[in-house]
């Protein structure tokens, strides 16, 4: 998803992006506090913005004259006004804006703007053969197929990972997971590794090596391999977003830390 946000006083932008990139943290942000730098952006260097939230009361070329100028250019752009003054509502609503955030703004304004967008932008990579489904049960699917894995802890691994989000993995890091007993003998590195080993045959056999890399003793995903409706929900995703009903990777019991964490983020109880 790509965000514009504009307001002349540096640190209302400061709360407002920093508002913005703890609700959707994978975005592409443009930020400026002059409406002239924006407007250069979106009509001279090409910058496509899906929402733009826009501070009203501005010298020169107001919020509601960007608002003007963008929808020009893109039409079907999410325009937010961001103002401290409530006064400003009615002026605003003639642009059909798509939201309205009263300063200050925090995670939970913008997060509820984004879930509610009138023009929800499409998902760019929706055409990725693999998916992951992390609400609910953990599967993955190929081509809409799902991975048979030969081990269930081979499966939990995966899920674990998938969880990292990129991070790097150790080997004792995720034995201590897969076995809560502290544990981590020669015997428990062979089991672990027959378990590394029978996920990598596992998705091999279904074309789905590419989301796993190895480097040295580490093992990681590769993010920008699959689709994730974890991952999508955290980009701001509404229809990702809507798919969580409080259930995270079961049956995994150190999912529990993140399903909290979804559940505060989302509202639910």
């Amino acid at each position: 998803m790509n965000i514009l946000s504009v307001d002349n006083e540096r640190p209302a932008l400061n709360i407002l992006n920093r508002a913005i990139l703890e609700a959707v943290p994978g975005v592409e942000l443009h930020s400026f506090t002059r409406s002239s730098e924006a407007v250069a952006e979106v009509r001279d260097k090409g910058f496509r913005p899906d929402v733009a939230f826009l501070d009203i009361e501005m010298p020169g070329m107001t919020g509601l004259d960007l608002a003007s100028v963008i929808k020009i250019t893109y039409p079907a752009v999410n325009i937010v006004f961001v103002t401290g003054f409530s006064q400003y509502a009615l002026d605003a609503l003639a642009q059909r804006p798509s939201g309205y955030v009263m300063k200050p703004a925090t995670k939970e304004k913008i997060f509820e703007e984004l879930k509610n967008l009138r023009n929800p932008p499409a998902r760019a990579d929706a055409a990725k053969p693999i998916f992951v489904r992390c609400f609910g049960s953990f599967d993955v699917f190929v081509n809409g197929r799902p991975v048979q894995f030969i081990r269930a802890k081979s499966k939990e691994l995966l899920a674990y990972l998938v969880d990292r989000r990129g991070a790097g993995c150790s080997a004792a890091e995720a034995a201590s997971i897969l076995w809560e007993d502290g544990v981590y003998d020669r015997s428990r590195q062979k089991q672990f590794s027959v378990i590394r080993s029978d996920l990598i045959k596992s998705l091999v056999q279904s074309d789905a090596q590419s989301i796993l890399a190895k480097e040295h003793d580490a093992l990681s995903v590769r993010p920008d391999t699959f689709d994730c409706d974890y991952y999508m929900a955290l980009a701001g995703d509404s229809v990702a977003v809507n798919k969580f009903l409080g259930e995270y990777m079961l049956p995994y019991t150190w999912a529990e830390f993140t399903t909290g964490a979804l559940a505060a983020r989302y509202g639910i109880s």
